[in-house]
């Protein structure tokens, strides 16, 4: 079976990190059907890594993945700022909220020492990145304990990038991909491919083995990633309906819809391109906005938009990340998605 060794997985599929969607639960089930489960941690404090990391060791002895961003935190500019508070003020007097008592803040954090430390205890056997790559004493550190590495690319240019610094495998991103863009070299979005027009281009320029990821949602999709050259599959958005997901009410409702059908990059709810379903914020301001603070600091105004209106049962100001493809969002165990994916690898279907 292609790819099904990479990782020491049965199948060669590797459900994608979904930050602010999941927790260990997802994690753990796919990797007992034979998936690489994965835990994403940019929005977890240490502790809390801590603790997720604790409850997939104790939920299996599979392989599993944490993965992590790699950006450097801005400081807050204050005229920055104002600019983008100004924008949604109109917004906080409809709802009531009061603009001035929301403090700036981060909302996602990079692989840090510290985060490294709490890695050490848990020895995870494969760690991913977003963004590039933390730096060489972290790798090091990373590397230390035998993890395999692995990180986003966007385009074939970073896929070099990432080959010349070692990496153990590269997830080829493409364009139709919900969440957030891995692009790290250049912010130009015309640079940006789909799936199948990266994928082979990523395969015939490395030599390391190539993951996929992008607009996969069934067995059809993993065929034709392997067919193309790909060791393994990553898929996020057939996973977000799943019963171990703690995708919000708002959020599997509008997957379920047929807003689901366009979707857009926005850079509105955290300051760097994310591709979710078009909600009102991103019709009136425009998905992409010269308004919006350097990643991640847009979050910490936008947050207390989103949760009065999904109080009152409204996506108006969330971010429903999600890709080009929802079709294959199913309200299944976490279990059964794998294996309806690991179809598409030569799996049966019993």
């Amino acid at each position: 079976m292609p790819g099904s060794t990479l990782f020491g997985t049965s199948y060669p599929v590797i459900q994608a990190p979904l930050a602010g969607v999941q927790a260990s639960a997802m994690a753990i089930a796919v990797s007992r059907a034979g998936g690489l489960g994965s835990l994403p941690a940019a929005m977890l404090s240490l502790e809390a890594l801590r603790t997720e990391l604790a409850a997939i060791q104790a939920g299996t002895d599979q392989p599993y993945n944490v993965n992590f961003f790699c950006h450097t935190p801005p400081s807050p500019v204050a005229e920055r700022e104002a600019v983008w508070r100004a924008a949604l003020s109109p917004y906080y007097r409809e709802l009531g909220l009061d603009i001035d008592s929301v403090p700036a803040g981060a909302g996602r954090m990079p692989f840090t020492q510290e985060a490294a430390e709490v890695l050490a205890e848990f020895r995870p056997p494969v760690v991913s990145f977003h963004f590039g790559l933390p730096s060489d004493d972290l790798l090091a550190r990373v590397r230390s304990w035998g993890a395999k590495v692995i990180s986003s690319a966007t385009t074939v240019a970073e896929a070099r990038w990432l080959e010349a610094r070692g990496v153990d495998a590269i997830i080829a991103q493409g364009l139709e991909a919900g969440g957030h863009r891995g692009m790290f070299l250049s912010d130009d979005l015309s640079t940006q491919q789909g799936t199948f027009a990266l994928l082979p281009q990523v395969v015939a320029a490395v030599k390391v083995p190539v993951i996929a990821a992008g607009g996969i949602a069934d067995a059809r999709g993993v065929r034709a990633a392997l067919a193309l050259g790909a060791a393994a599959v990553q898929v996020g958005t057939a996973y977000m309906l799943c019963h171990e997901a703690t995708t919000s009410l708002v959020h599997r409702a509008a997957l379920q819809s047929e807003a689901a059908q366009l979707t857009a990059l926005t850079n509105l709810f955290t300051g760097r391109p994310a591709r979710g379903i078009v909600n009102r914020v991103m019709r009136e301001l425009g998905p992409i906005s010269p308004a919006v603070p350097a990643f991640p600091l847009a979050t910490a105004a936008m947050a207390p938009l989103r949760s009065q209106a999904e109080a009152a049962g409204s996506g108006d100001f969330s971010p429903l990340w999600s890709g080009q493809n929802p079709t294959g969002c199913r309200a299944v165990s976490a279990a059964e998605m794998t294996r309806l994916l690991a179809v598409g690898c030569g799996a049966s279907e019993g």
